[in-house]
């Protein structure tokens, strides 16, 4: 049975709202088991407490505007030069300032994607069109994507909601044609991360119009820092520093990101825990009467709804009930009212997650 009936009238569209969720619900938000947000089940990297404490005392002084030592930390962590990496303020600022910095007459989205794309589009006045992906193909490119006159295209690998990953040989196929149509490639790899291999950042001096967006957010688990960075050709590098707003990465959150790259063995056993646990959550999902997941390589799973008397809305207030967030992903264009998403999450938690479905769906109705 529910244990909390006081349910807001409208949930936030996007995942990791559990700050707002606890306030509407009269509860701390350490007492909800947010599957909404896709942040390593493992949290974050141990050193990172030891990097608070011995960084605090530079907090006096104003960050370093260029991030060079981070930058110079990432460039060997990806075998780059540091003339390559941009530091952000998350990635979502640098999605407004890649927008805002090349100015491109037209955009192209492949969707369902991230809301954040068209959103900074819009805030840059650009126009907009979208190439729609198929559920058949799990809602990723089968050919590679047609500009219909854009100069920036926005893709994300892996996909966001589904989680598949596009063939190697598609992915480069694309980013050469868009090159030599001299249309800017805006690769979201937000969440590559979990299967870094997957990374089109070994060919990126083939591709002077290839920017590759990163986060520290999803794969270290520190959403709550906002650090992500950018990978490009010198020349664009240049041209977004030029117009990025002043001291945007404070200094906690560099002396952070040069920790997370130092720390290989919590990288090797966050990769082996999601790989087992998707694979737990999949399988477990399947088993479920009414709903259909698709599988994904990354740290979450798209999951369709096949029950007419049920909708993600309503699934995801019942659960809601139950202190368990998921994300309605509905509002994704190219998805409809049977759509949500899931964070893998620690065994336990995701034997939570399977119980409340399972009472929800063959116990009781919506």
């Amino acid at each position: 049975m529910p244990v909390n009936t006081k349910l807001p009238e409208t949930i936030p569209p996007h995942g990791g709202e559990v700050y707002h969720l606890a306030r509407t619900l009269g509860l701390n938000c350490r007492d909800l088991l947010d599957f909404s947000a896709n942040i390593n089940p493992l949290g974050f990297p141990p050193a990172i407490s030891e990097v608070i404490a011995r960084t605090l005392g530079d907090i006096v002084h104003y960050p370093d505007r260029h991030c060079l030592e981070l930058r110079q930390e990432l460039a060997a962590y990806h075998r780059l030069a540091p003339d390559q990496v941009l530091v952000g303020n998350g990635s979502t600022e640098l999605l407004y300032l890649a927008a805002r910095a090349l100015a491109p007459r037209r955009a192209l989205i492949v969707a369902p994607a991230f809301s954040e794309y068209e959103q900074a589009l819009a805030a840059a006045r650009v126009p907009v069109d979208f190439q729609i992906t198929g559920e058949a193909d799990n809602f990723t490119l089968t050919a590679p994507p047609n500009p219909r006159g854009a100069d920036l295209v926005f893709l994300a690998n892996p996909a966001s909601p589904s989680g598949a990953l596009l063939p190697p040989e598609l992915l480069l196929e694309t980013a050469a044609l868009l090159t030599e149509a001299g249309v800017h490639l805006l690769l979201d790899e937000a969440f590559v991360d979990f299967v870094e291999e997957a990374s089109l950042k070994t060919r990126l001096s083939q591709f002077p119009h290839l920017l590759i967006l990163r986060s520290f957010t999803k794969f270290f688990g520190i959403p709550g820092m906002r650090l992500g960075y950018l990978l490009a050709a010198p020349a664009l590098i240049r041209r977004l520093a030029a117009v990025q707003e002043p001291w945007s990465v404070n200094t906690l959150a560099q002396a952070m990101g040069k920790a997370c790259l130092k720390d290989h063995d919590y990288m090797v056993r966050s990769r082996a825990l999601v790989s087992r646990e998707r694979q737990y959550l999949l399988d477990g999902l399947k088993s479920l009467p009414g709903l259909a997941p698709f599988p994904g390589a990354v740290n979450y799973l798209l999951v369709k709804i096949t029950r007419p008397e049920w909708t993600a809305a309503t699934l995801q207030k019942a659960l809601l009930s139950r202190k368990i967030i998921v994300r309605d992903s509905g509002n994704f264009r190219g998805l409809d009212e049977r759509f949500f998403r899931l964070a893998v999450r620690r065994r336990e938690e995701n034997q939570r997650l399977l119980q409340a479905l399972e009472q929800l769906l063959i116990e009781e109705r919506p």
